[in-house]
């Protein structure tokens, strides 16, 4: 095995002829002259991936389990053709979102533009903890939060910022309605969500040290939607027994049926009481984009704060989340700190000071390329087509032997009519197993104490005939039950 020299490793100063005859790629790219090997390197790192995704539908969206290579660093480096073939080890072993049968969860294909913009995301290794480390892409973030706050018709003293995933961006939100309510160092401080809200709420809780009751869970009507009336008990028990509320949370598109809570309703219910208002919207919020199904949204534009994850249908390559304020100047009196060992900030704050995160990649740069791909017209396409794939499957399925549950947006559920949690236990692992054997892939959620088939119909790879065929097995498998 050839192993890399001290030059190999931390490049050389040679010059670009020189360079041109160097046989082992280097760990640093060069910073005089282009280097081939690692352009070599990087095309066919490029070809394997560009296979991998074009045979995808040649196997399974879930793949066998397989042997990895070697999890840690050997004593010697070794050279790129090892690490190529380690590369393609990993890549036969991964899930395959690309296949048009991946309909188990909310992670669709990659969006092309997005690939690429993230490995020039991670050539370029700018931080966004400070604007002297990422200049251009601070303010490309700065100005793409404000191009969604615009869209979402927030007010112009909106802005946001980029966070790893939606359970960040929703416990940064959380921070700072504390912190605005006035409210940092009481333990006692209560958040109202849905029945069916999701578990990152739970998570932002204990991280807030709030106590163990410190969320309160308000029950949701036959369509998956908050009961107004059920939180306006809660809200009176709390003052009842001195316990502050930091926030009302609404859910734009719960996770198992894609349920939108009554945003309006509960913008003008937390207007009056003089609450915050977050709307967890890492499913939904995205909708309001496109004109065609921004009613969905309605409301939006009157909430405090916003999570947003075009990851979850426009394809953004991992991980895309934005948090939308309505007023920026809140995350800038939440997390202000100072940076000293930083030169000032050309705006009003670094991107250090705008949330949780201090060094963070320049993700904005493949929801920015991605977005400039679309268009609005293919971001249009993209959600409308969603629905009608949702809306084409729920028309194939026997109500007369499934229970559909079932919102606006792309998600559905279903089980057995009638049947009972151990019932559904058994019913879904079978369906689960029989549709992988047809290479389709769809998960078996726990919902309202029993199991059910979820199935997101995000992936644009997804034809009318494999929901045909999706729709026959699920009703097959329900008769046979019977």
């Amino acid at each position: 095995m050839a192993v890399p020299s001290a030059s190999s490793l931390f490049g050389s100063s040679r010059t670009s002829s020189a360079a041109s005859t160097a046989t082992e790629l280097s760990a640093f790219a060069s910073s005089e002259a282009l280097d081939p090997l690692l352009q070599r390197f990087l095309e066919e790192a490029s070809a394997r991936l560009c296979e991998w995704l074009g045979s995808a539908s040649k196997r399974s969206p879930l793949p066998a389990l397989r042997l990895l290579p070697e999890a840690f660093p050997e004593p010697q480096g070794v050279g790129a053709d090892r690490l190529l073939d380690d590369l393609q080890q990993l890549m036969d072993g991964a899930y395959q979102p690309n296949h048009p049968g991946a309909l188990a969860h909310l992670d669709p294909p990659p969006n092309t533009a997005s690939i690429a913009a993230e490995l020039i995301c991670a050539g370029l290794n700018n931080n966004l903890l400070a604007e002297e480390l990422s200049p251009s892409l601070s303010q490309l973030e700065r100005q793409l939060c404000s191009w969604f706050a615009a869209r979402f018709e927030l007010p112009d003293s909106a802005g946001g910022v980029a966070a790893s995933g939606g359970s960040l961006s929703n416990l940064t939100a959380l921070v700072t309605a504390r912190h605005r309510m006035g409210l940092d160092h009481d333990p006692n401080a209560v958040i109202l969500i849905s029945d069916d809200a999701h578990v990152s709420l739970e998570k932002a809780a204990r991280v807030m040290g709030l106590r163990p009751d410190g969320i309160r869970r308000v029950p949701v009507d036959s369509r998956g939607c908050m009961l107004i009336a059920d939180l306006q008990e809660h809200l009176q028990e709390l003052k009842q027994n001195n316990r502050p509320c930091i926030a009302v949370v609404a859910t734009a598109g719960t996770t198992v049926r894609g349920a939108i809570d009554p945003i309006p309703a509960l913008a003008q219910f937390c207007k009056d009481q003089g609450l915050w208002l977050h709307v967890d919207g890492a499913i939904g919020a995205v909708f309001a984009l496109c004109p065609g199904t921004a009613s969905l949204m309605a409301g939006l534009d009157q909430a405090d704060s916003i999570t947003v994850n075009p990851q979850k249908l426009l394809g953004i390559a991992k991980t895309s989340s934005l948090l939308l304020v309505r007023e920026q100047s809140a995350l800038q009196e939440t997390f202000h700190t100072g940076l000293p060992y930083m030169e000032p900030a050309f705006a009003v704050a670094h991107g250090g000071e705008l949330g949780l995160q201090g060094s963070r990649p320049a993700e904005i740069l493949k929801l920015w390329l991605g977005l400039r791909q679309l268009g609005e017209q293919g971001i249009n396409a993209v959600l409308e087509k969603a629905l009608l794939r949702r809306q084409h499957l729920e028309q194939g399925l026997d109500s007369s032997v499934l229970e559909v549950t079932s919102g606006p947006l792309h998600l559905l559920a279903c089980a057995p009519l009638g049947a009972d949690p151990a019932r559904c236990d058994h019913w879904t692992a079978a369906v689960r197993q029989r549709l992988l054997d047809r290479q389709i892939m769809v998960s078996r959620p726990v919902h309202q104490g029993r199991h059910r088939i979820k199935v997101v119909l995000g992936n644009p790879h997804t034809s009318n005939a494999l929901i045909d065929q999706l729709a026959a097995d699920l009703n097959d498998c329900s008769r046979e039950m019977v």
